[in-house]
């Protein structure tokens, strides 16, 4: 898997430690409304296409250039569809490594490109109906991820806090 020089760098400081990253995903939808997504080149499994935001990007630009890298696609964003973190976002790589993930979703539109795996992040890409995620090997997170795009278009989508001050 291809890591920035960033990454790197905080992985020879760190080893395989849990680390934060901020991340982008998009969600494109076909004319029948399916979903692409992406069979992962390390762990295997389906899910959307996305990935880190590097320092100083803005996460817009990391969402585009994230699924120009892996699908082949160029896109337009057209709006923000949740925020996501917690526990089912962490995730284990082959190499030991040990992330979690807070996800700024966005919902894209092509504009661009051919559909393409990349070989090395993406081995596989694919439009999804609804009925078909059911049966499909992906991350913790995608089914949720995905029912709340499909259900709630209309607005933004976050898990509700359940941090509560102490008592005192």
């Amino acid at each position: 898997m291809p890591m920035s020089e960033y990454m790197k760098r905080l992985r020879a400081r760190i080893g395989h430690e849990m680390l934060l990253i901020p991340t982008t995903t998009v969600l494109t939808f076909d004319d029948r409304d399916r979903v692409l997504l992406v069979r992962h080149g390390d762990v295997l499994r389906w899910t959307t296409a996305g990935g880190a935001i590097e320092p100083e990007e803005r996460p817009a630009d990391a969402a585009v250039r994230e699924m120009w890298e892996e699908t082949g696609l160029h896109v337009e964003l057209t709006r923000i569809l949740g925020v996501y973190g917690g526990p089912e976002f962490n995730t284990r790589y082959s190499n030991g490594d040990l992330v979690t993930f807070t996800m700024i979703v966005f919902e894209g539109r092509k504009t661009g490109g051919t559909l393409r795996p990349d070989g090395d992040e993406t081995l596989e890409l694919r439009y999804f109906d609804r009925a078909e995620i059911a049966g499909l090997d992906t991350q913790p997170w995608v089914r949720s991820v995905l029912e709340d795009a499909w259900r709630r278009r209309d607005t933004v989508s976050f898990a509700p806090p359940t941090w509560r001050p102490p008592q005192s």
